[in-house]
């Protein structure tokens, strides 16, 4: 597993001094399909659209402080929105998710039911180390299945090659596809800590379930411990 060292920068700091991240990394089977996954996850959408009206969206405390970062930081969260929120409209509004592959829909999952933004990458793809920052005017990035995205403004993690994932969307290049074997998946607590370790487990558990995930790794860090 290649070993690599997730910083954040002073600019997240700032706005969101209690920031929190648990990343996963771990080698994993991927495939086009799951249907004992994309039960349960029709089975939470059920639940999840009998229990949430649309205008308690975002107020979930995970979502609510991810639009309050994107508002410090000068972007429009009802026109670039978090992507958990996305999904979590998409539920309310009648319309099934889109199935793509295990690892990216039992990511989803994970979302939905968190209101964690989540990224997950190709970690053979990243090149060094991440860097959590702010998009810049006319950065270039290539939102996946959506073309490109105008990131000024909203937090982004960088490796040395350029942006690779922000709560809104991340990049094609670094994204994981049916020949993925290790992942990178990180989990942006905006809203601090809490419930963070609750969603890396729920994580965790979906991979071993559905991925057959081996040599896990797990780390958590915290805003104040990395240096910019």
């Amino acid at each position: 597993m290649k070993q690599r060292t997730i910083t954040i920068g002073t600019e997240i700091e700032t706005v969101c001094p209690h920031f929190h991240l648990a990343a996963i990394a771990c080698k994993t089977k991927n495939n086009s399909f799951n249907a004992d996954l994309w039960q349960e996850i029709e089975t939470f959408c059920s639940q999840f659209a009998a229990t949430y009206k649309m205008e308690e969206i975002n107020k979930r405390p995970t979502i609510f402080a991810t639009r309050e970062v994107y508002k410090k930081l000068g972007k429009d969260p009802n026109r670039y929105r978090p992507s958990a929120e996305a999904l979590c409209r998409r539920i309310l509004k009648g319309q099934s998710l889109y199935q793509l592959n295990t690892l990216v829909d039992l990511i989803n999952l994970v979302s939905l039911k968190s209101g964690y933004s989540i990224g997950g990458f190709d970690n053979d793809i990243i090149e060094g180390d991440l860097h959590l920052g702010v998009g810049m005017a006319n950065e270039r990035f290539e939102a996946i299945g959506r073309g490109m995205l105008n990131i000024e403004g909203l937090p982004l993690y960088r490796d040395a090659v350029g942006g690779i994932g922000t709560p809104t969307s991340d990049e094609e290049r670094t994204k994981i596809t049916a020949d993925t074997s290790h992942l990178l998946l990180i989990i942006n607590g905006y809203s601090g800590n809490e419930g963070l370790q609750e969603a890396t487990n729920y994580a965790i558990e979906l991979l071993k379930k559905y991925a057959d995930a081996e040599e896990i790794e797990t780390e958590f860090i915290p805003a104040s411990s990395s240096q910019s």
